[in-house]
């Protein structure tokens, strides 16, 4: 395992270094993060990395392939523009977990707050506990699984993304609706879960999807737009 403190080295060559490693997975482990932002962004191989502590903004930035933990809370925008990969976080997590996500797998073990999964185009988002106002806002495609609560104006906008919650929500944002949780829904929904280490079985969730009034322009549904 390669060892990087930062407290004596800078977030340029932690970085630096995961570049340079080269294709063949290593093992990092990032000590005394203390906030700081930017850390593990744009990873193009399948390391471990493990930052003990609390992590900033950005975190996990485009990754692709790597495997990171924050053993911690962690800042806003979190894996945002994931490709591929898995970014768990410990803690809880502030806005925008995922924004704009390809493809991958984030996994909170806490709470996340507003925008969760905003604007996602393929990335799987679980959540163990719950999240913020405008979680899902305009999600193209990929799954938002809360297993807490969800706050108002859930899915706000959604396109063709999925969104399961296991609890609570409040008012649904607009073109949100609860849509049927088919045999498909519930197996596809419980290998996510598994993925993301989550005990608990597809039944006990509500499947939430587009309504499709705010695809196209209609004179009828104006007072949406």
């Amino acid at each position: 395992m390669r060892t990087i403190d930062l407290d004596t080295s800078s977030v340029r060559e932690l970085n630096a270094g995961l570049h340079g490693a080269g294709a063949a997975p290593e093992e990092w482990q990032v000590l005394h993060p203390h906030g700081k932002h930017a850390l593990a962004v744009g990873l193009e191989a399948a390391h471990k990395v493990s930052i003990d502590g609390h992590a900033g903004y950005y975190c996990g930035g485009m990754n692709k392939e790597a495997d990171i933990t924050v053993k911690g809370q962690c800042g806003k925008g979190l894996g945002e523009n994931i490709m591929s990969g898995t970014i768990r976080v410990e803690g809880n997590a502030a806005e925008a977990v995922g924004a704009s996500g390809h493809g991958g797998l984030i996994v909170i073990e806490g709470d996340a707050s507003s925008r969760c999964g905003i604007s996602m185009k393929g990335v799987d988002i679980v959540v163990k506990g719950s999240v913020g106002h405008m979680s899902g806002f305009m999600a193209q495609a990929g799954n938002l699984v809360v297993c807490g609560d969800a706050d108002d104006d859930l899915g706000d906008s959604i396109y063709e993304a999925r969104i399961y919650v296991r609890g609570k929500t409040g008012a649904l944002g607009a073109d949100c609706v609860e849509k049927e949780m088919t045999p498909e829904h519930v197996t596809a929904l419980n290998q996510i879960l598994k993925r993301a280490g989550m005990a608990y079985g597809a039944a006990a969730f509500r499947r939430y999807g587009s309504a499709r009034k705010l695809y196209n322009f209609d004179i009828d549904n104006a007072e949406n737009y």
